[in-house]
């Protein structure tokens, strides 16, 4: 029999040679396994907190050192008496020469790679010693670099190019510079006779929905009168079918299954239908029945595809997802690494991190390209909650090379990684790269005409990766669509080709710095990067500040290395002062900047749901905002920040993508007397509104539009039954906005005309609101805090506000002294006669404090 027994015990590491980490042949037991360095060194008082002040750049030797961990492990008789015995390594950092027994029995060079070596020979009973030897990553890489060449990048060393490594340890515009080392994943013993070394387990949904299963099965050798049995199961533990005498003695088997439509429950993702989990249970036995080997897998079956056809009213093609014959809109996220110390996350954080994507309204997340292929218990958590994953190979912001060394690691990381994640129905993209293409743009290197040369031999020698080496491997291993890059147009098209493709929006921040108005100017078939800064918490900065209130504020040195973004400080102040008069102590700028991303993000999400029309209309069909998450405690695009504190732009974007929402934009029209003259113009404000419904049948409702004049008591109201398309947007009310004139004269001050727009259904629930200001918001004179008639009253439970206004708010984010409260809202809108209630878990015998514009504070 097959069994696996894991060696988590009794480790200990040492700096080879002694030095600031351990004195020489000092060995220091380690608290956890699997483990790194800078864990280990940091809970031995060893080294700072290099998430605190600027102790990042006090750690910077332990990447550039050689480090040793070291396992005596008991093996006993039966062990000893196996067919054979293996050492798995399910990951090791990066580069590591290992010994069992005194004999080397391993060398690698690649994190990404589960390693297997065969020790039988080696073993003996009782005490046995595992030695693994690590070299810096950084080390080992500038010396590939030396023989290989210099490669162009974006973020980080040069030599990360060289090395197959979580690419973010070099540093990156939002992540300090961490050179993790050391046994990152399990290490386990594995006694065994034959043992079953792939399951693949694929379905092919028809349009039909009915279901095809195809069980492929690969031992590790031939066994003379092999039989394998596979039963399937629900979730509740029934069979739903059981198939033994599967004759395997060449060494590999195949069972195959047919079922009719509605037979098997199909997988759907969160908002469209269930996730029902079925498992594939594998048993292999010799002849005379003894059990061999077994294994199980979780599975579940759904029909998706990445729809690319010809749109009805524009040019290009979608780029949209369909599951089970539904198209589905994607709002989402980019995912980075959760923790610059991998070996810290739990699966309780990963499923609190996923857990808050789901309750944010949202249902995708792509894990980028810079970091690691993530853990299995990731992927399992978004199946059960329905979230789909858009999933990139480890190669990010660089001109990688593909020479033979290179490229026999990266093929061997690619077909691990898609075996291992090809099961999960969550996943339904691999992309190759993050930005690859793009940057090969920005340096001239790439010729998209020519898709038949050996790429090897050109500057851009990483397109035989995307175009050869990926695509293959992906379809040999798998039935998951392949995207040559993120983002990626078409072949022979440049990657910011707005009409095919997916698309990271950029112009917003970076490039041209376009003002975040103009999101729908901007928009791509599917956007899958675009982003705006915000600071964290308070709390969070004060955690980085330790302490020291000399550096309190926004300019400080501790400040700026804790944001990594280049010119980040222009571009922050390029949009504050555009459209805000603000201040610059530590709390109001946080509040500020935090407002600036709420709005940004909040009308992107707004602008492109807009863009989904129905069937053969889906201008845009995805939005992923950069990013979720930080990897420590930073200013950074994310929109919740490492301690899981969401920013108000999480609760902004979540309202969007509610499943009934409503927008609205005003715009102003000027038309000139005629061609002749400049100076005789009359100016229009233009107010369109829209519903979206994420519904698969329509809504019927009840659109009403409130309007409020900021600086008098004049409101008008309109109201008119509408129905919501299934699935789609729909356009509602466009005409001049009422309460503001038609301008004559450009120096001509326009009326403060607040718009409140609500949709409600036949009880006069609130199914969706939203409140247009005129901008910029650096123009509005606001009431006196006195003539708001604002108030915030606390529950008897002390766990909800209601918040109320006899004059129209805007951003307003709440608090309260001391721990966190957990709010369901925030960056809220507030008008007369449309009261809020806001859940606050914890706040219970606190006050309640608000913070908004023109409150005084600044």
């Amino acid at each position: 029999m097959s069994t696996i027994r894991s060696l988590t015990q009794d480790w200990s590491f040492t700096q080879v040679g002694g030095g600031r980490g351990t004195k020489n042949g000092e060995w220091l037991a380690v608290s956890q396994f699997p483990t790194t360095v800078h864990v280990e060194l940091l809970k031995a008082e060893r080294i700072p907190d290099p998430f605190l002040g600027l102790n990042e750049w006090e750690v910077q030797w332990v990447g550039e050192s050689d480090w040793a961990f070291k396992n005596t492990f008991e093996v006993s008789a039966r062990e000893l008496a196996a067919v054979n015995v293996d050492l798995v390594f399910d990951g090791l950092d990066t580069f590591a020469s290992v010994e069992f027994n005194g004999h080397k029995i391993l060398d690698t060079k690649n994190q990404f790679i589960a390693y297997r070596a065969p020790v039988k020979q080696y073993l003996k009973l009782g005490a046995n010693e595992l030695v693994i030897s690590f070299s810096s990553a950084f080390l080992k890489g500038r010396e590939l670099e030396q023989v290989h060449g210099k490669l162009h990048l974006w973020n980080g060393d040069s030599s990360r190019l060289h090395v197959r490594k979580a690419q973010y340890n070099y540093g990156w515009d939002w992540g300090p510079v961490l050179m993790t080392i050391g046994p990152w994943k399990p290490v386990t013993l594995h006694t065994y006779n034959v043992y079953l070394t792939d399951v693949d387990v694929r379905s092919d949904v028809s349009e039909a929905l009915d279901v095809g299963v195809t069980v492929d099965l690969t031992l590790s050798e031939k066994i003379s009168g092999g039989l394998a049995s596979v039963v399937l199961k629900s979730a509740q533990n029934s069979v739903i079918l059981s198939e033994s005498n599967i004759k395997v003695g060449s060494g590999s088997a195949r069972a195959e299954f047919r079922f009719s439509p509605g037979v098997l429950e199909l997988w759907y993702p969160v908002g469209f239908g269930k996730q029902p989990l079925y498992t594939v249970e594998v048993t292999i036995s010799d002849s005379e029945g003894n059990t061999l080997d077994t294994k199980t897998q979780r599975v579940s079956f759904r029909r998706v595809r990445v729809v690319q056809e010809p749109l009805v009213d524009q040019e290009g093609l979608t780029f949209l997802f369909e599951v089970n014959n539904i198209r589905i809109f994607c709002g989402g996220s980019n995912w980075i690494p959760a923790d610059s110390f991998l070996t810290t996350l739990t699966p309780a954080r990963y499923r609190a991190w996923l857990r808050l994507l789901v309750d944010g309204n949202q249902n995708m997340i792509r894990v980028w390209g810079g970091g690691i292929y993530e853990h299995d218990v990731f992927y399992d958590i978004c199946d059960e909650l329905g979230i789909l994953v858009w999933q990139d190979f480890m190669f990010g912001c660089g001109q990688y090379p593909a020479y033979d060394s290179f490229l026999k690691l990266v093929e061997l990381e690619a077909e691990q990684n898609v075996k291992r994640l090809r099961h999960h129905p969550s996943v339904v993209i691999f992309a190759g790269n993050n930005e690859d293409y793009q940057l090969a743009e920005s340096i001239n290197i790439v010729d998209y005409s020519d898709e038949t040369s050996d790429f090897r031999k050109t500057k851009f020698p990483a397109r035989h990766i995307y175009e050869r080496t990926l695509p293959s491997i992906v379809q040999k291993f798998c039935n998951i669509h392949y995207h040559r890059s993120s983002p990626y147009s078409a072949p022979g098209t440049v990657t910011t080709d707005k009409t095919l493709g997916d698309l990271h929006q950029w112009n917003v921040w970076h490039g041209s710095q376009e003002p975040w108005h103009n999101w729908d100017l901007l928009a791509g078939r599917f956007v899958s990067e675009f982003g705006m800064e915000g600071y964290p918490n308070i709390r969070t900065v004060d955690y980085w500040l330790a302490g020291d209130k000399s550096e309190r504020y926004p300019q400080s040195r501790v400040n700026n290395n804790h944001n990594k973004a280049d010119g980040f400080e222009r571009r922050l102040e390029l949009y504050l002062v555009e459209n805000f008069k603000h201040a610059f102590d530590m709390d109001s700028y946080v509040y500020y900047t935090q407002i600036m991303q709420a709005e940004t993000l909040a009308s992107a999400y707004r602008l492109w749901r807009r863009n989904w029309r129905g069937k053969g209309r889906e201008h845009t069909a995805g939005a992923l905002v950069w990013q979720i998450n930080d990897c420590w405690p930073t200013t950074s695009w994310a929109i919740v920040d490492y301690f899981m504190r969401p920013k108000p732009a999480y609760f902004a974007i979540s309202r969007e993508l509610r499943q009934y929402t409503i927008g609205m934009t005003r715009k102003e029209q000027k038309t000139f007397a005629n061609d002749l003259s400049a100076a005789q113009f009359t100016i229009t404000t233009v107010l369109e509104v829209w519903g979206t419904n994420g519904a698969l049948s329509e809504k019927k409702a009840k659109l009403e539009v409130t309007c409020f004049d900021l600086y008098s008591s004049w409101t008008m109201q309109f109201s008119k039954d509408i129905v919501l398309a299934p699935n789609s947007s729909t356009e509602l009310y466009s005409g001049d906005l009422p309460g503001q004139p038609v301008r004559t004269k450009q120096n001509e001050v326009p009326r403060a005309i607040i718009v409140s727009a609500r949709l409600l259904d036949a009880s006069g629930t609130v199914l969706g609101r939203h409140s247009n200001w005129p901008e910029p918001f650096k123009f509005i004179k606001f009431p006196a805090i006195e003539d708001l008639g604002f108030s915030v009253k606390t529950s008897s439970d002390g766990e909800s506000v209601e918040l109320s206004t006899q004059k129209p708010i805007k951003g307003i984010i709440l608090d309260a002294e001391g721990e966190d409260v957990e709010w369901s809202d925030q960056a809220i809108d507030l008008v007369p006669g449309d009261p809020q209630i806001v859940k606050a878990v914890g706040l219970k015998g606190r006050e309640a404090k608000a913070r908004f514009l023109g409150d005084g504070t600044a």
